[in-house]
């Protein structure tokens, strides 16, 4: 599909089914449905004893949902970006919507990492994270995934693994069982998840 025909209502579809989208080198919009699902224990990421100290002499300042456009944009790499403008501004709506949300580090008035994801019933589908400075990332994923649980959410999907998630913990689960976790977990809201509406 077109990045230009993506709405808050196919994104919310989408993702139900256990699907996520990217944009293609031709610009056009395609869906994925990994044969293993990449998870965040809802317990908390693995913490070395560097990123511990960093944590507890708040380094860095931890907001939500205060720069979220600027989060995704954040996330932009210099080359072979899934996210595009239109994801910028879908996400965008469904942040104004209310379910989608962001972690931030700021050092001052200076954005320096954070996280972005969509938060579905009680699963939280965690979609990139950034830094610009050394732990930034690590430290937002960190803040994200306590604030899940806090929050009451069951599931935090980190869709493909990598090694530096699975360096933070992260674990793959087959997809008949992610859609299992996932049906569970649609069941119920949490706070960031009830306001959403399908425009």
């Amino acid at each position: 599909m077109n990045g230009s025909d993506l709405t808050t209502s196919i994104l919310w579809y989408g993702y139900t089914q256990g699907a996520f989208p990217m944009t293609m080198d031709d610009g056009e919009v395609d869906w994925f449905q990994p044969r293993v699902r990449a998870l965040i224990p809802i317990s908390g990421i693995r913490i070395s004893r560097s990123l511990t100290k960093v944590i507890r002499r708040q380094h860095f300042e931890i907001r939500f949902d205060t720069a979220f456009r600027e989060v995704m944009r954040g996330c932009l790499r210099p080359a072979d970006n899934w996210i595009s403008d239109d994801f910028v501004r879908v996400y965008g709506h469904a942040h104004d919507e209310g379910w989608a949300h962001c972690v931030e580090c700021w050092q001052g008035k200076e954005l320096v990492g954070g996280a972005y994801g969509l938060a579905l019933g009680q699963a939280f589908c965690a979609e990139s994270m950034f830094h610009r400075e050394t732990n930034a990332s690590k430290v937002a994923l960190w803040a994200l995934v306590e604030r899940c649980r806090e929050l009451g959410f069951r599931l935090v999907d980190a869709q493909i693994m990598n090694p530096h998630l699975r360096s933070l913990g992260a674990y793959e689960v087959p997809h008949s069982e992610y859609i299992r976790l996932l049906s569970v977990a649609l069941r119920d809201q949490t706070e960031w998840s009830r306001q959403h509406r399908i425009a």
